[in-house]
């Protein structure tokens, strides 16, 4: 009872404070009649008083912006004072900026005394114009604001009849009405009583505990979704070392009649090549001098056993989910394309990813056949950086899928933009490495390899591979991959043979690069462009031979092998290429069904959804779920792998993705 008597004073005030703030005026009476007859007294909150000085200043200066045609302190004393929540939510609020946009960009007009400043009101017109095309684009769908969207490209608005209420006397007098009205209401609700800021405070250390316990959460699921992946990077990598060798086993096997090897040999191969737990067993309980016993156990290790079914994900609101990636917030817009990438990267090979392939087509997604104005694709463009790097990324995941690749390769404006990111992009990496994967998965169709050639990409390519050391290790060996796609060919080589000299220096260089990655394609662009006499003239003139014996002392066996195809192809007399190519024939692809999702589509991820916030699947079920539509689909069969000796250069077009998880070539 002490306590509440010595801070009795103080709590009664805030208690006045309250009831005053939300106008309970009549209780307040009621309140204060009954402290005074029990002799209670009333302290006076300072922060009230102080709180409603420093708002009436704010007002003023607000309003005396909007009389005198201040455009730049109007809207920066709105921006710091006028809450985001309510700028971007409120209606009122947006409609509210709309007109005063429009009361700025037209000040001049209607308060110059002469003809108006040319350069003053050119700058209004662009602000003016700069606001339509982003913030103010919400409202462009809103018939009594859709006129003023020409206002920007009118000669001379005054006499036009759209714009003539703007022009009448009372229009600027109701907007300040409303103006100041708003102001009003939004600073009285500003001035938040210490009661409840007691209040909020109190509730603030259970909302960290929440968002720290989310958090924990959202890096759980980050974590379980990368396992995942490399789970099915390690299964298919395992599957393809079992096939490569049981038909290593089935040839070796056949060499046993001849007396070529030894039984007690080939057993002790074979053995190796199982697990820990398998080898005892296998070592005491298999017959290898049985002609195909080896071969039959590896098969049988391959055997799936009994699978669980994979639901097909739940269908959606494809026409909801385009709306909002064209008109809404730029976080929503990478909320939603990252949402919809992870549909894509972490469903399950097999049926489940070609349904959500299948559905993402056959609603055009990204707008590939779209012919509007604004449409997804335009997202590449964004102003957001995040915005850009997702679309990037989603863009990236498409191509990983040869379905995928076949829908963007319909719209020539896809590879058109894509190209332009390219060459503009400088500020985001990650960006710049998505674009240019997408660009060099593109680069496994033919028509794609053309128009890449003719824009001149491997003009750009050599340019960045000047400097490898500058590059991440991804734009590095995806730069590397493309430029050989590009160089197998003969627009490519003829495309190199105007500057062999800077391509050999290039590819030379990229022999000794650290990052063994790239050795292949290096290998394989060289091998391909010394098929043209002029870069085989070029090549000699600069000593080649030399620089590749020197990597042959040091390279490993297969990287040794290559090479000396390479020497082979740089002292050939042939005028023509003597590898069987069909380059005149834009219907045939070299495309053979690679379809490799990269982990690095999901690296650094740059958002995280905040206490409440919705993202991922659950974004997608909760606010865009749409009919079931699912429907089985066959699926595109890939062209017959085309074999090659490990031995030779590559002669194929392939991904770094591809060749990795073991693609035939």
């Amino acid at each position: 009872m002490g306590d509440v008597l010595a801070h009795e004073s103080e709590l009664l005030g805030l208690v006045k404070e309250y009831l005053d703030f939300a106008e309970f005026e009549d209780t307040l009476k009621t309140f204060s009649k009954e402290c005074k007859i029990k002799g209670k007294p009333l302290s006076k909150t300072a922060g009230g008083s102080l709180r409603d000085s420093r708002s009436l200043i704010i007002q003023k200066d607000l309003v005396a912006a909007f009389d005198n045609g201040d455009q730049k302190v109007f809207f920066d004393l709105w921006e710091e004072h006028i809450p985001s929540s309510i700028r971007d939510r409120d209606s009122l609020a947006q409609k509210l900026e709309f007109y005063l946009h429009i009361h700025f960009a037209i000040y001049l007009l209607k308060h110059s005394l002469g003809r108006p400043d040319k350069e003053d009101l050119d700058e209004r017109i662009s602000y003016f114009k700069t606001y339509l095309e982003t913030k103010g684009a919400a409202l462009s769908q809103t018939t009594e604001f859709l006129p003023f969207y020409a206002l920007p490209f009118v000669p001379n608005p005054m006499v036009h009849p759209s714009f003539k209420e703007l022009f009448q006397d009372s229009w600027t007098p109701e907007l300040k009405l409303k103006l100041e009205k708003f102001l009003a209401l939004i600073f009285k609700a500003s001035n938040t009583p210490k009661l409840l800021t007691l209040y909020k405070e109190n509730r603030q250390s259970h909302k960290e505990v929440s968002q720290q316990l989310h958090q924990q959460l959202i890096e759980a699921e980050r974590r379980s979704m990368t396992y995942l992946k490399r789970y099915n990077k390690i299964q298919a990598d395992y599957h393809n070392l079992i096939g490569v060798t049981a038909e290593l086993v089935d040839s070796l096997e056949a060499t046993v009649s001849g007396k070529m090897i030894t039984p007690e040999y080939l057993q002790s191969v074979c053995v190796r090549l199982f697990s820990d737990q398998m080898r005892q067993s296998l070592a005491h309980s298999v017959d290898f001098t049985r002609p195909g016993t080896a071969s039959t156990m590896l098969r049988a290790s391959l055997a799936p056993g009994k699978l669980k079914d994979v639901p097909l994900l739940p269908s959606l609101d494809y026409e909801k989910l385009k709306k909002d990636l064209i008109w809404g917030s730029d976080r929503l817009k990478a909320f939603l394309l990252q949402a919809l990438r992870w549909r894509l990267t972490t469903s399950h090979p097999g049926e489940q990813r070609e349904t959500v392939l299948e559905a993402y087509v056959g609603n055009d997604l990204l707008d590939c056949h779209s012919h509007s104005q604004r449409s997804v694709l335009q997202l590449l463009q964004s102003r957001s950086e995040v915005v850009r790097q997702y679309m990037a990324r989603l863009v990236n995941a498409f191509a990983s899928l040869a379905e995928g690749r076949l829908y963007l390769a319909q719209s020539t404006k896809v590879l058109q933009m894509l190209e332009e990111r390219l060459k503009e992009e400088d500020e985001d990496i990650v960006t710049r490495e998505n674009v240019l994967g997408a660009l060099q998965k593109f680069s496994l169709r033919r028509p794609l390899q053309t128009a890449m050639i003719r824009d001149g990409l491997i003009f750009w390519l050599i340019d960045i591979l000047k400097d490898p050391d500058c590059l991440s290790d991804y734009t590095l060996e995806y730069s590397v991959a493309l430029l050989m796609n590009l160089c197998l060919r003969s627009a490519g080589k003829n495309m190199c043979a105007k500057v062999a000299g800077p391509v050999l220096k290039v590819l030379s260089d990229l022999l000794g690069h650290e990052n063994h990655e790239i050795q292949p394609y290096v290998n394989g662009a060289l091998y391909s462009i010394l098929s043209i006499p002029s870069i085989r003239e070029e090549a000699r003139a600069m000593g080649m031979e030399d620089i590749l014996r020197c990597f042959i002392k040091e390279g490993n066996a297969e990287m040794v092998r290559q090479i000396e195809f390479i020497i082979k192809q740089l002292n050939s007399e042939e005028l023509l290429d003597g590898v069987l190519e069909s380059d005149d024939d834009e219907d045939e692809d070299d495309e053979e069904d690679h379809d490799t999702m990269e982990a690095d589509l999901d690296k650094d991820e740059l958002i995280q959804p905040q206490l409440g916030e919705l993202s991922g699947e659950k974004l997608l079920t909760t606010e865009y779920l749409g009919i079931m539509t699912n429907t089985g689909k066959a699926r595109r069969k890939g062209l017959a792998s085309v074999q090659q000796s490990a031995d030779e250069p590559l002669r194929r077009p392939i991904t770094p993705g591809g060749h990795r998880t073991g693609y035939p070539v």
